[in-house]
């Protein structure tokens, strides 16, 4: 292979590698802001997620535990515009479980909340969560 060859292919090779780490860098944090990806999950996706499925496993008996399941449900809507802002957002497994998925999910959860409807929170938590594994199939390490 000559030189020249060689130097192109070299070049070629570094371009993809800092293609494919901008893409990454996205994904562990936005563009601009402080709050990386880990700390969005484990800080508020996570802990909300965690009381979603406590609720619906067993459901709240009073207006308080209803109202704390709508919250966290809200928190996680609020969370999907999070997660698609700041040029965060890498690809369209991405978007697709943050702005549809998640979103109508948790909107779901809220509203069979707000009904205190245990059936509905459980089916639309289910639904909720499949933005989860598409999401950490695609992306988490």
């Amino acid at each position: 292979m000559s030189f020249a060859k060689l130097g192109f292919v070299t070049v070629c090779a570094a371009a993809l590698v800092l293609a494919g780490s901008v893409t990454m860098a996205q994904v562990k944090k936005g563009k601009s802001r402080l709050l990386e990806t880990k700390q969005l999950m484990g800080g508020l996706i996570k802990v909300q997620c965690d009381a979603v499925k406590k609720s619906v496993d067993s459901p709240p008996g009073d207006e308080k535990g209803w109202a704390a399941l709508a919250t966290s449900a809200a928190l996680l809507n609020e969370a999907s515009y999070v997660l698609m802002e700041d040029g965060r957002c890498p690809d369209a497994t991405w978007a697709d479980a943050a702005s549809k998925v998640l979103r109508d999910g948790s909107a779901a959860v809220v509203k069979a909340a707000e009904a205190k409807d245990s059936e509905a929170a459980k089916k639309a938590f289910g639904e909720m969560t499949k933005a989860c594994g598409a999401c950490h199939k695609a992306h988490k390490k």
